[in-house]
Parts: C-alpha cells; structure tokens; sequence
C-alpha cells in the first residue's frame, strides 16, 4: 500500500528530478576530488543537494531531508573554506550520497524510507566539526546479473568468482608473469563505501523489474512524426481513389504512371517515418556512461590504487533499450580494468609507468553501428600464456592450441570456466563471467574483440547496431528455402570453385587473398539435406575468427523487423521476417549457430 496517497504523481517526478541530479553530483564528486578548489562544482553539487532536501521536505521524507541536511551544511562549510577537502572527508559525502540512493530506490517502490544508519550520521557530524570517522555500513552487495534470460542475487562468498568462474586475478598475474612480491607493498585504506555497484534511479539499473518504463522525446521529433503521418494519410487518399479508378476499368498509361508515383512517395515516407519513430527511442549514452566515473574511483579508492578515469563520446545516441541492457556488461569490464588490468603504483613505478593508471570509456559512431571502447594502460596480456592457462583447465586440445594465432589466443577469456579459483577478491566482479559478458553483447546483435600488448595494456572494442528495431541482412538460399543472415557480419560474396578447397588439419579451407579461411556449410549447421557443393560463399567476421559460409544462391540485402517466434525458440534462429513476395524467412543468430557446430566435421566437403 502506498504511503503517498494523492502524492504519487509528484513523487515520481521527484524521483526522476532528483535521480538526474543525484548523478550529476556523482560526477562532479569525482571531478571535485581532482580540483578541491573549485568554487563551481562546490555552488552546483550545494545547490544540487538543497534542490533535493526542499522536494524531500514537500513530501514530508523526514529521513532524506535529514541526511541532504547534513551533506548540504558539509559544502556550505567547503564553500566558506571552513573545511578542507580531504580524501577521508570525501569518502563520507559519498557514503552520504549512497544512502540518499537507497532511499530514492525505497521512494520508487512508493514506501517511506528508514533514518539513514546512526553510524553514517555520526560520520558527517563529526566531518562538520572538522573530525573524521569511518561510517559502519552494510558489506558490497553484488548486483543482480542476468544469466540464461533469468536473474540471479549472487551472494556475498561468490563476488570475485568462487561460484560463478569470474576471478581473473591470477589469470593477469599469469598472463603477465610479474610477481607481486618483486615490487613494494601498498597497504589499501579501509573500504569506506556502503556499495561496490550501485543500482538506483538515474544510475542506469539493468534489473527487469526496475527498467523504466518512459522516455524523454525532444518535441522536434514528435513533430516530425507528426508531419509524416500526415502525409501518408494523403498518399493513401490518393492510392484509394487510384485503386477505384482501377476497379472501374481504367488503366491508361497516365492511370498506371499515376499509381507508381504514388508507391514510390509511399514508400520514402514509410521510411522517413521508420526513421523518425527510431530517433524517438534514441539516447545520448551519455545517461548510462554517468554512472562509471563514480564507480571507477570507489574500486579505486578501496584497492589502493591511483586511476585517472575518462570518458568521452557521451553525445552518441543509441536504441534506449540497449542503453539499458549494456549496463551490466560494461560494469563488468571497468571493474576488471580497476581491479586486474591496471597495475598498483609500487609496481607501475618499478616498470618506469607514473603511478597513476588511466582507464579510459569512449563511444563514436561508426555508420550504422556505435563502438564502446574500454581501454586500460596496464599490464597487458600475453596470448602464450592464455593459451597454456586454457590447457591446463582442460577447455582446449594441444591441436587447437597449436592453430590459434595471438588475436584468437585472447578470445579465450570469453571461454565459459576460463577463470582460476586459487585467490578470491572481494571486490573483483558480481560473481559473472567474461563468457556472460559475451553472450550479453551478442544477444544486442553486437561484437566484443580484445586487443593486448604485454605491458602496454588492454582495450576491449564493442560493436553495437545502433538500434534493434530493424535490422540489415543478407537474403542466402539454401536450395528453395530463403534464410538472413546479420550484415554486419558479411565482408563479400564470392563463387566457391570446388578445385580450390582444400584439407587443413581435417577442415574444409578455402584461401582468400592469401587469407586461409575455414569453410562451414550453410546446410552443415544446419543439418539440413545438401544436394551439392555450395555455389557461393559468404565471407563472415565473427567476433574471434573470419570464415566461409558456403550457400547455393543468395537474393540480396534487405531491412527487416524481426519478429520472435511464439512459444518455441529453435537455437541458431533469431527470429522470423516477411519477404517482400509474403513467404517467411527465418533470420540466423551466427554466433550461436557456429557455437552449437562448433566440432563438426568438415571433411565431407570434399567427397561432394
């Protein structure tokens, strides 16, 4: 039952006002902890917390004003220079600022929060009388993560990997082969923060039950759409008295010139309006990268290491539905950045490094798809010793190890059980895996690749579409039966000539500009009657490899809105569209489709 009664319109505008706000100060915490002094980001993060205090206090949240109260005299005394901004003093302004969270996510489900916890409160009085204390808060608590389209709450034990195979720890010690004692020892300070990953309105959360259900259109767009359905109302006037003069026995060749001028203006404003209706589901993801800047520093802060932590491309718009599922995977890779790739001071300095460490998030579109970059200047990774680590655990044979090449040789990380469970951190994850990450990302329809150099660092590439909706492919077909495939996949079409297949290894090849390419067979994955050797081959990207797929004719390129299948999912298949001449077509997950004919043979290409 809501406490709110008449209210609750004004609380959940409150919410959404106060939820930006809260993550505009997140930043500017962050940026405040590098410029002290700057009286700008004292007025703003002080306006900021009295703007949330006078609505609290409107709803009569006697426990939030409380807490704004106190975070609000704290930088009326920083703004005065009654105070000096000290790391400590830092630490419990944002322990202050978590719990303002938590009271907002108790707001959100229309119940009155609890006091703030008496220790935190003692914290921020004792800071306003120029004193320190460690507030006593509740341990990190992971988040939930999303593994098989359900939602698990891992527990405490299994962050960092026990459980759920993501603690790689030991993997960059190995991978790097530098052992900690060789440099000096930096102690970390205690861990101030009430919560590792928060998860809260206006800090991106990914939980299905949380997921907002609105959306902030710039009228313009509205406008646009607007105009168009105007025009498509008078197209289709038009198309109808065309098609009664049809009906009566008219076709001339002005009647017919007429008709095909009219499918023609229909069709661009059909697309105009697809286009127009996409930009309204469109958002700066700029609203999911603000959350990581607080996110990095408190990894940081409770490891002991300096991380100089950048963002930029926060302009980029893409689908507001990816926005919010990206939330987890990209939580995942920075925390590792922070916690395994970057190096602690001690030993950055010992490697001729500075002792501040950069980790850098970036967004740039790229035609039709948007990269998100996260990259580190740490330690690296060696592909040699992934390979040996990914030996010893059984996931690859020596045939296998012996063929990948380095860039291959990275991609193990992404191996389900890829991980070493000697060492646990408690800060190290939300108990997933680099493999979850991976299936995340392909769900979106998108690519992970990894680039490394030992000593030099790391940078993970993420290739999304910018949106869902509609999605480009390639019409193949195999025999009779057509089938689309994902064009952000496809390099080129090529003619197979049987002479030029070859044996390596037991596996049907094909060289491609001295490229040796693997050659996989629509109908093999399929399992599906093959009555020859495919005509063509569709030259495919993968996230780790490139490959042929051999098919027997293809239709061309289409823009299609795929539609899932009702009551069954048949692995390999995406979901289904509707040709142009009204047959279905089933569109192909690759990625899943490779995984699931991972081991087939090949060799019975050549005796086709």
């Amino acid at each position: 039952m809501s406490q709110f009664g008449d209210m609750e319109d004004m609380l959940q505008d409150f919410l959404t006002e106060a939820g930006d706000l809260l993550s505009d100060v997140d930043n500017k915490l962050v940026e405040l902890e590098k410029t002290p002094h700057e009286h700008r980001l004292l007025d703003d993060i002080f306006r900021s917390f009295h703007t949330i205090k006078g609505g609290a206090g409107f709803l009569t949240v006697d426990s939030l004003v409380d807490v704004c109260h106190r975070v609000e005299n704290l930088f009326d005394k920083l703004r005065s220079n009654e105070l000096e901004l000290t790391p400590e003093l830092m630490d419990a302004i944002m322990s202050g600022t978590m719990v303002v969270r938590d009271m907002f996510e108790t707001l959100s489900h229309q119940q009155m929060p609890a006091s703030a916890d008496g220790s935190l409160l003692a914290a921020l009085d004792a800071a306003l009388a120029g004193k320190v204390l460690s507030p006593e808060l509740p341990p990190p608590q992971p988040s939930p993560v999303e593994v098989g389209g359900q939602y698990f709450q891992p527990s405490p034990a299994s962050v960092g990997g026990q459980d759920g195979g993501e603690n790689l720890q030991q993997v960059y010690d190995a991978v790097t082969d530098v052992s900690a004692s060789n440099f000096p020892v930096v102690s970390p300070p205690p861990a101030p923060l009430p919560r590792s990953a928060p998860s809260a309105p206006g800090m991106g959360s990914t939980d299905v039950s949380a997921r907002e259900n609105t959306i902030r259109v710039d009228t313009s767009r509205l406008d646009m759409v607007l105009n168009l359905s105007g025009e498509i109302g008078l197209t289709k006037n038009r198309l109808n008295c065309l098609r009664t003069t049809i009906l009566q026995g008219r076709s001339d060749a002005d009647t017919l010139k007429a008709l095909d001028e009219s499918v023609n203006i229909l069709d661009l404003l059909v697309g105009d309006l697809q286009n127009a209706v996409m930009k309204t589901r469109m958002q700066p993801i700029g609203r999911l990268f603000q959350k990581y800047p607080r996110i990095a520093r408190d990894l940081a802060r409770q490891l002991g290491k300096e991380v100089e932590f950048t963002v930029s491309g926060e302009e980029t718009e893409i689908d507001k539905t990816m926005i919010e599922d990206l939330g987890d995977p990209l939580v995942h890779l920075i925390r590792n950045a922070v916690d395994h790739g970057v190096e602690m001071p001690g030993e950055r300095l010992a490697a001729g490094k500075p002792a501040r460490s950069e980790v850098r998030l970036s967004a740039v579109q790229s035609g039709d798809h948007i990269i998100i970059e996260i990259a580190d200047d740490g330690r690296g990774m060696r592909p040699d010793m992934l390979r040996r680590k990914a030996l010893e655990k059984g996931l690859i044979d020596t045939e296998t190890a012996n063929s990948l090449d380095d860039r291959q040789s990275l991609h193990l990380i992404f191996l389900p059980g890829f991980s070493t469970k000697d060492e646990i951190s408690s800060v190290s994850g939300r108990g997933v895996g680099m493999d979850v990450v991976r299936t995340n990302i392909t769900k979106l329809s998108g690519r992970i690749d990894i680039n490394s150099a030992h000593g030099h660092g790391t940078v993970i590439t993420i290739a999304l579409p910018l949106t869902l909706a509609i999605l480009p492919v390639l019409v193949v077909r195999l025999g009779n039966q057509p089938f689309a495939v994902p064009l952000s996949m496809v390099r080129e079409i090529i003619p197979i000539n049987p002479k030029e297949i070859q044996l390596v290894s037991g596996r049907a090849t094909l060289v491609v500009r001295e490229e040796v390419l693997p050659v996989r067979t629509l109908a093999d994955l399929l399992s599906w009657p093959s009555a020859g050797l495919p005509a063509y081959g569709v030259l495919m990207q993968s996230a780790e490899n490139a490959f042929v797929l051999g098919v027997d004719s293809f239709i061309g390129r289409d823009d299609v809105v795929i539609k899932p299948l009702e009551d069954i999912k048949p692995k390999g298949v995406a979901g289904a569209t509707m040709s142009g001449d009204g047959n279905v077509v089933l569109v192909l997950g690759m990625e899943e489709l490779l995984n699931l004919g991972g081991s087939a043979d090949h060799r019975s290409l050549m005796h086709i």
